[in-house]
């Protein structure tokens, strides 16, 4: 006689193959194929707008770095003009 246990495997066995087959048939299927390119086509569409919102935060970080950069100039050229009217004989014995 065959022992319970390995029937109880035996049986595991063919329902897993029987299964996984008709698991394989389903995902074949023209429907599966139909839902396969929708959710492509909906995480594309999803691609192009994270995208594009990429692109803007870009923009704005380039503008703001922009600006940051010419205030720091400013400030710069504030500070070296700002010295020379402060001490006008230095600059003229120098």
């Amino acid at each position: 006689m065959m022992n319970v246990d390995l029937m109880k495997k035996a049986a595991l066995f063919a329902g897993g193959v029987l299964f996984g087959t008709a698991g394989v048939k389903i995902l074949a299927s023209k429907d599966a194929k139909k839902a396969y390119v929708q959710t492509t086509a909906a995480v594309l569409r999803a691609k192009d707008c994270v995208m594009d919102t990429v692109t803007k935060v870009q923009e704005n970080a380039e503008d703001i770095l922009a600006e940051a950069k010419e205030i720091n100039e400013e400030r710069a050229a504030e500070e070296v003009y700002g010295d020379a009217q402060e001490n006008p004989q230095e600059e003229a014995e120098g």
